[in-house]
């Protein structure tokens, strides 16, 4: 059974640093770009940074670049993000998602999220 699986999260002061890991299991994620994504309460889920496949190029959305990094061990099927200088802000539920597309056909997967929480 094909399955994302998120880990890492808690509750941090700010100023303070997370990893996220995200663990893929039954597929092969080397083949899939992946990201993470972040839904705070009463907010829309929104991007927040993903890796390609192969060479594994980041991407960071604004509120991300200078704090978080992304990258991937596909030997351990993991994909990270080490979050620093985490704000009050940064607060919400971390989901990652895997994606891939093959002769036109898309296939993704989602875990089932880390609670994040940044608070004094």
């Amino acid at each position: 059974q094909e399955q994302l699986v998120e880990s890492g999260g808690g509750l941090v002061q700010p100023g303070g640093s997370l990893r996220l890991a995200c663990v893929a299991s039954g597929f092969t994620l080397d083949v899939y770009s992946v990201g993470w994504f972040r839904q705070a309460p009463g907010k829309e889920r929104e991007g927040v940074s993903c890796i390609s496949s192969g060479i594994g190029r980041p991407y960071y959305v604004d509120a991300a670049k200078g704090r978080f990094t992304i990258s991937r061990d596909d030997a351990k099927s993991t994909v990270y993000l080490q979050m620093n200088n985490l704000k009050p802000e940064d607060t919400a539920v971390y989901y990652c998602n895997a994606y891939t597309e093959v002769s036109g056909r898309a296939t993704s997967y989602w875990g089932q999220g880390t609670q994040v929480t940044v608070s004094s």
